[in-house]
């Protein structure tokens, strides 16, 4: 049955006083046990470097834009998995300056076990952007302060080998690539050099335009095939209206009849024609020649109509029509050639054209990958010189540095909890034990203490607490066993206290 907590204060004390003795005893035993657990406490002790990132440096505006210089990002995170690092961790663990000369030489087991401790003792803490510490913490200040100071210094020796390692790897790689990449260069300018070489059709353009200046010597030739096609067929009329022989008589004048025949002609063409037709001109000018001729026989003197001879002869104006047919004619056949040639032409010309058609996918994809294989090339030179200067910058320690900004200090004090706490908190502790043990067990007791538990739980109404009543021999019994009580506490914090001193003081 729960005690009222109005009630527990006056419950507690009245059970400290039943039993003092077991009070007193725990008391001591958890004073005594938590004084011996300052005693036994691991105290550890800490040393940090604090390591300064250098990556402003005059380096950087400098080359900005020709050379790569190294970033780290999340530094105190980059800075432990470095020092976690097998190599790292193992090296720091054979080194005979911290622990000793037999630590060149360690078995496997021990190794790893020493490289378990040292991990789990070691902490990267980031202060600030530019600052990081690496602590370690032991149990020997000596040991703390020496492993601090080797962490710091194989942190940077890392860091340096690292960097160096990366910048000189990009150079090197790049470099293959950019022999990589002349090799494919030289091998494709190589087969578009005997493409080319195989391939004389010439280009898209050129086969166009020949093509084009064939065609238009073909309608040129069409057009005078149809101008010596339209004169046969004027000439051939014309020989059919023309006698092949004449009769010279004394009635009709024989250069007036030939004039007279042509100025038909020439009228029946103007009818079709304009002036300009080339059958036209011509007997224009046939009949011209026939007037000058017979102006020339009359001025001779031959100026009479009568016939010169008898019988039949052959007609002038007929040999020339008939001669005329026959050159034009002539030039039919050499058009009608013209014009096969020029159809067999364009017949070369079009299985030009779709050769070159043919071709012309193979030759764009043959220079398509001479021009990106190009590109890539002379962007791989300009990043093989980036990474050359950025290499050079690492071998030089430009670019981003790591420092050390402060040295390890030699721990004078241990980390955490120390013994003048343990000992300030046992004496709190022992205090409250019995104190809080009697409160605890009176919550969980069964029996009734008080009058308002049965009022309040059990309604049953209590007319009257009848108080304890002591003796006068029960009353100085008890009054001896308190005094005997105070001054066994007075001793047991009397000698609580000297410990504690001198421990402090070092004496123990």
């Amino acid at each position: 049955m729960a005690l009222p907590l109005i009630q527990l204060p006056s419950e507690i004390i009245r059970e400290v006083r039943t039993r003092k003795w077991l009070a007193l005893a725990a008391f001591a035993i958890v004073s005594f046990g938590v004084l011996a657990a300052g005693f036994l406490w691991p105290y550890k002790y800490e040393s940090d470097v604090v390591i300064y990132v250098d990556d402003e440096n005059i380096i950087r505006p400098l080359m900005e834009g020709s050379a790569v210089t190294t970033k780290i990002n999340e530094r105190a995170s980059a800075a432990q998995e470095l020092l976690w690092s097998r190599g790292v961790m193992e090296n720091v663990a054979k080194d005979t300056d911290i622990f000793g000369p037999d630590a060149a030489t360690l078995q496997a087991e021990k190794l790893e076990s020493r490289v378990n401790w040292l991990r789990s003792n070691l902490s990267v803490r980031p202060r600030g952007d530019s600052y990081f510490s690496i602590g370690f913490m032991s149990e020997s200040p000596s040991q703390a302060y020496r492993v601090a100071q080797r962490m710091g210094q194989a942190f940077i020796e890392e860091s340096v080998r690292r960097k160096q390692a990366e910048s000189r790897s990009a150079y090197e790689f790049i470099d293959n690539q950019v022999k990589s990449y002349e090799d494919l260069l030289a091998e494709s300018e190589k087969r578009l050099k005997q493409f080319l070489s195989k391939n004389v059709d010439g280009t898209e353009g050129e086969a166009n335009g020949k093509l084009s200046d064939l065609r238009g010597k073909l309608e040129q030739a069409q057009l005078d095939k149809q101008v010596t096609e339209t004169r046969v067929a004027s000439l051939q009329g014309q020989l059919s209206n023309v006698n092949q022989n004449i009769s010279r008589g004394k009635t009709i004048d024989a250069y007036q009849q030939r004039i007279n025949s042509m100025q038909d002609q020439l009228d029946t063409l103007r009818l079709k024609y304009k002036d300009s037709y080339p059958d036209i001109v011509a007997l224009q000018e046939q009949i011209a020649v026939l007037k000058r001729q017979r102006d020339k026989a009359r001025s001779s003197g031959d100026t009479s109509d009568a016939s010169v001879g008898t019988g039949d002869t052959i007609n002038p104006l007929y040999q020339d029509l008939s001669s005329d047919l026959a050159d034009a004619r002539t030039q039919m056949e050499m058009i009608n050639t013209r014009i096969s040639s020029i159809k067999a032409l364009i017949g070369e010309q079009v299985d030009r054209m779709q050769r070159i058609q043919e071709n012309k996918a193979e030759y764009s994809q043959l220079t398509r990958d001479m021009e990106v294989n190009k590109q890539i090339y002379n962007d791989l030179l300009k990043r093989r010189e980036r990474a050359r200067v950025s290499m050079h910058l690492d071998i030089k320690g430009q670019g981003l540095n790591y420092r050390i900004n402060e040295t390890a200090r030699y721990p004078l004090k241990p980390e955490g909890a120390q013994f003048n706490q343990f000992a300030m908190a046992g004496l709190f502790l022992g205090l409250l034990a019995p104190l809080g043990t009697i409160a605890g067990l009176l919550q969980i007791d069964p029996r009734v203490r008080a009058k308002s538990q049965l009022e309040d739980e059990v309604g049953i109404p209590v007319l009257i607490d009848i108080p304890r009543v002591r003796t006068p021999f029960e009353m100085r019994r008890e009054r001896r066993v308190t005094y005997a009580v105070v001054i066994c506490a007075v001793l047991v914090i009397a000698a609580y206290i000297g410990v504690a001193v001198a421990s402090v003081m070092g004496v123990i």
